[in-house]
């Protein structure tokens, strides 16, 4: 199935949150399941696992705040800010519980959520990211890799501009396993979304500009003690691997690790024949 092409039992609406809307794709019954993408994704990163799940469960699976196709407004990208957005649409579809499955920046917005709505998340599968001010966050900062959480401002924005594909290519290339797993049709997709006005603006001077205050917020949730429920922490044998495990073990009292043969960071587009039934024995059991 193409990116992008949901099948009919998903619909999507664009839903109130705080100073704008967020995009969300709905579909199915069962025990709820919400999916939270990163940077260089949107929702659809998600059809693999999604198409899956809608057969016995209710899948919730949003655009971030300022990506996608949600609204590009200026503020309000600190994860406890989504968190609470992310509530607050919980609570006009009536789920009271979920499980939340989880990739890079949308790690962080599940961490904020599991930890002000702790009864509200009964299992979370987190994927290839560290939780800022949390662990070695610290090192994530000093990394060559992730020199693009600084990369922002408006000569940035120039510079980016009409060459989002390019920018895009940089993340596909350098943090894959096997650049060519990510094919011209998904990076085609992305690249349109990403040159949308504000999207760039909004992930770069939204998303990860909040970095700093968002560590500072994880230091405080986590002084409240360590997420319990159950974790799945799941990292690409070229990327975090078994040491994501650690990582979110900081946050959280009851981890188990995964590793994904032969990726990177690109889990669901890299290998999700490995992924998908991973996430399903995890949710499942």
């Amino acid at each position: 199935m193409p990116v992008g092409s949901w099948p009919d039992s998903f619909s999507a609406q664009q839903m109130a949150v705080s100073g704008g809307t967020q995009y969300v794709r709905v579909g199915g019954s069962g025990p709820a399941v919400v999916l939270l993408h990163g940077f260089g994704d949107t929702g659809d990163m998600w059809l693999p696992l999604a198409t899956a799940l809608v057969k016995d469960h209710a899948v919730v699976v949003p655009d971030l705040r300022g990506m996608g196709l949600s609204s590009h407004p200026e503020a309000g990208y600190e994860k406890v800010a989504q968190a609470r957005d992310l509530a607050a649409i919980l609570d006009q579809l009536r789920f009271a519980d979920i499980a939340l499955v989880t990739h890079d920046i949308g790690n962080m917005v599940g961490y904020a959520f599991a930890a002000l709505y702790p009864a509200r998340v009964t299992k979370w599968v987190a994927m290839d990211a560290p939780l800022p001010g949390i662990g070695h966050w610290d090192d994530q900062l000093k990394n060559p890799k992730t020199w693009h959480f600084n990369f922002r401002g408006p000569d940035v924005e120039r510079l980016v501009a009409g060459r989002e594909r390019i920018l895009l290519d940089r993340f596909y290339n350098e943090l894959s396993a096997n650049p060519a797993g990510i094919d011209e049709a998904t990076r085609q997709h992305y690249a349109a979304l990403y040159a949308r006005p504000g999207a760039i603006h909004n992930a770069l001077g939204g998303q990860f500009a909040a970095f700093a205050q968002d560590a500072r917020d994880n230091q405080e949730l986590l002084a409240k003690g360590k997420l319990q429920m159950p974790v799945l922490a799941i990292g690409g044998d070229h990327s975090y691997g078994a040491y994501l495990a650690t990582e979110i073990g900081f946050a959280a009292a009851n981890v188990r690790a995964a590793v994904i043969k032969d990726s990177g960071h690109w889990i669901m587009e890299e290998q999700p024949a490995q992924a998908v039934p991973l996430i399903l024995s995890f949710l499942n059991g």
